[in-house]
């Protein structure tokens, strides 16, 4: 079976890494029925950003490709915050980004196994390494999408969006069609 292009984004693979181990974490570390909403919306802004990197991809438009990754964008922030609060509320720590563990955590490079499994890391079973490896992919994949759009946003600028494009079609049809 043949991928479409976005399965082979880093964006595409660090989001579906993060959501694979959202649930995992939110399933081991708050189960609890107390917990049900908090990670409900925990795992739906997980998938949220996983999803709209593929549809913003599928897009014609280059304009609403870049706003379906400011939704991904946002989803994974807000999913951050949560995955802070969560270390905050129970004084666990956050750890630096020049921490040597959150280091290591960024060597961490995604990629397909088979069409179907990436080489997820195993979520540790320390709380805190784990939210602490969450936070460290979100924020790569953030960075990542951030840069995506800035790419994307040149494209526009340069060769215009969708519209433009289909215009200068229906132009150039007319021209050639007159006699």
């Amino acid at each position: 079976m043949t991928q479409s292009g976005y399965h082979y984004l880093k964006t595409y693979m660090l989001a579906t890494v993060v959501y694979d181990l959202t649930v995992e974490f939110y399933n081991r570390f708050l189960s609890e029925r107390e917990f049900l909403r908090l990670r409900e919306q925990g795992i739906h802004a997980a998938r949220s950003g996983r999803q709209n990197i593929a549809e913003g991809y599928e897009e014609k438009s280059l304009q609403s490709y870049i706003k379906l990754l400011g939704v991904a964008d946002a989803s994974l922030e807000e999913l951050l915050l949560d995955f802070q609060d969560y270390l905050r509320q129970r004084k666990l720590s956050l750890w630096n980004k020049d921490d040597e563990r959150v280091r290591a955590f960024r060597e961490i490079r995604v990629f397909w196994i088979d069409e179907n499994t990436l080489n997820t890391p195993i979520l540790p079973e320390n709380p805190v390494e784990a939210a602490n490896l969450i936070i460290t992919l979100i924020s790569q994949t953030t960075y990542l999408l951030s840069r995506q759009m800035d790419s994307l946003e040149v494209k526009f600028i340069r060769e215009g969006g969708y519209r433009e494009k289909m215009f200068k079609k229906r132009l150039d049809h007319r021209s050639g069609s007159r006699p």
